[in-house]
């Protein structure tokens, strides 16, 4: 049992690390050395070389045929995350008005998190000490991790996530002030109307519909009619007497207001009285009238047609698929579980393959190299996230008029809410056997991809959508994640951390 000060600790060290390469590359960005363009340059070598670089050469020696079970309850977690956050996300955008260039954004926002360089380094400081086993653990942790990472790029870019974004900047603008009412009469549906009409029908259907207690008034009894052979009409008491006509027995009644007998009624129009002919229907159906054509024109076009659209929509699909990190990822799981392919880059029992001149696998050097260029995948990844965070700035003047409550409502959400709902889902899929009990670093992974705030790669989507190269809604909606991630993401590894031991 570890104390609570060790524990402390431990969830504190790869925090330190974590908020000094960030704070480095916040203050090389602010002091104009280290500008977007080069920032830009980084990110790319980011994504096309180092982290494929780091997934490869943790990947193939980490996974087995005995392990690569863990693959689909990483897959089912994160899926789970990615779904439940978007309607978390859903649920604060009905609540709170949200900019109506964010509409979109702000779904984006809750469902895709940094799924990259701050769990990479908090799990690679974490599983590489005690009470973990060291560098076995650190692998096999940073292997897990590619899990998410496989489900974050293959459904944020090949299956449409970042294009959401662009549906923000599509339409005319609206102004706040129509964003804030619609949103005020939400609020007004959802804790006003709504509950009133629950209740009432509640209420209708708790009152029996008839009451037999009420006795029904009795019907008032009509005026007897007499029928008189002849008519007459008495011009001074203006009244028929004694005529073939069928009234009440009462006072002389009044000729005004009622229908005098001999005017006929207003003429109903029919399609006779209008000059037109009407034709029977006939039961035959009816036969369409066909231009006589040459087939193949009439063919070839739509096919032509079809055939473009359907390949511009999958072009761009196939082209986000196979972009190097999921390239590196899917191929990397190839190798590891295929044991002749894996031995020619790693030691495998009972499979042997001519060594090379140093004794070790013939391509081993592969291994080599990109483990010393994956080595730079996180500390780039956090100087980018510093200069990403120090470029997103909100005018003084515009405090009053940002969206605070979705803006806490998203934080609260991301870095308070979904931890507990992950250790909720990540307990269930223990107790069901899904996600194996021995397997430590399993639980850990699943249980702090929990705590992630918002991915900065949205920020770099949303320049590009927007036009003018800027994220202004976007950038409020970080700052309070970042800031909250510190004490949110210390109290779960720590809370995690006595769990497992």
């Amino acid at each position: 049992m570890l104390s609570a000060g060790h524990l402390i600790w431990i969830s504190c060290r790869p925090l330190f690390r974590l908020i000094i390469c960030v704070g480095c590359g916040f203050t090389i960005t602010k002091a104009d050395i280290f500008p977007a363009v080069a920032a830009r340059g980084t990110g790319q070598i980011l994504l096309n070389i180092t982290l494929p670089s780091l997934m490869f050469s943790k990947i193939i020696p980490a996974f087995t045929s005995q392990n690569i079970s863990a693959l689909g309850p990483l897959v089912l977690v994160a899926l789970l995350y990615e779904g439940i956050s978007i309607i978390l996300a859903w649920m604060v955008s009905q609540m709170f008005w949200v900019p109506h260039r964010f509409r979109w954004g702000i779904l984006v926002a809750g469902g895709w998190s940094n799924y990259g360089d701050i769990p990479t380094a908090v799990v690679m400081s974490i599983t590489g000490a005690a009470p973990f086993n060291g560098a076995a653990d650190q692998t096999l942790g940073v292997a897990y991790i590619a899990g998410f990472l496989l489900v974050y790029m293959i459904t944020f870019f090949p299956m449409g996530g970042s294009r959401l974004v662009g549906l923000d900047y599509v339409g005319p603008d609206v102004e706040p002030g129509e964003v804030q009412e619609a949103a005020r009469r939400r609020r007004k549906l959802i804790f006003l109307e709504w509950p009133t009409k629950v209740a009432d029908l509640l209420r209708s259907r708790s009152t029996p519909q008839f009451d037999e207690s009420i006795t029904p008034e009795p019907e008032k009894p009509q005026r007897p009619l007499v029928e008189s052979k002849h008519a007459s009409f008495d011009q001074d008491t203006r009244a028929y007497t004694g005529g073939p006509i069928i009234g009440a027995v009462s006072s002389p009644l009044p000729a005004e207001g009622w229908p005098s007998r001999l005017t006929s009624p207003a003429p109903t129009a029919t399609a006779i009285d209008s000059g037109d002919v009407f034709h029977a229907p006939d039961d035959r159906p009816a036969t369409p009238i066909l231009p006589t054509v040459d087939p193949d024109s009439t063919i070839r076009p739509p096919r032509i047609a079809r055939r473009k659209t359907i390949y511009s929509r999958i072009r761009p699909f196939l082209r986000n698929l196979f972009l190097p990190g999921s390239v590196a990822i899917l191929i990397s799981f190839v190798i590891a579980l295929v044991p002749p392919l894996k031995a020619l880059f790693v030691q495998v029992d009972g499979t042997h393959i001519p060594a090379a001149p140093d004794g070790l696998p013939p391509l081993a050097f592969f291994i080599d190299a990109a483990s010393f260029i994956g080595a730079a995948s996180v500390p780039m990844g956090l100087v980018c996230l510093g200069s990403a965070l120090a470029r997103l700035s909100i005018p003084r003047g515009a405090w009053r008029s940002l969206p605070s409550g979705a803006i806490m409502g998203l934080a609260i959400a991301k870095m308070l809410v979904m931890p507990v709902l992950g250790v909720l889902i990540c307990d269930g899929l223990v107790n069901a056997g899904v996600i194996s009990k021995d397997d430590k670093v399993l639980q850990f992974v699943c249980i702090f991809f929990s705590c992630l705030p918002t991915a900065t790669t949205q920020v770099f989507v949303t320049q590009v959508y927007s036009g003018t190269g800027s994220a202004e809604h976007l950038s409020a909606f970080l700052i309070p994640q970042y800031i909250l991630m510190l004490p949110s993401m210390t109290a779960l590894t720590a809370y995690t951390l006595q769990t497992l031991f």
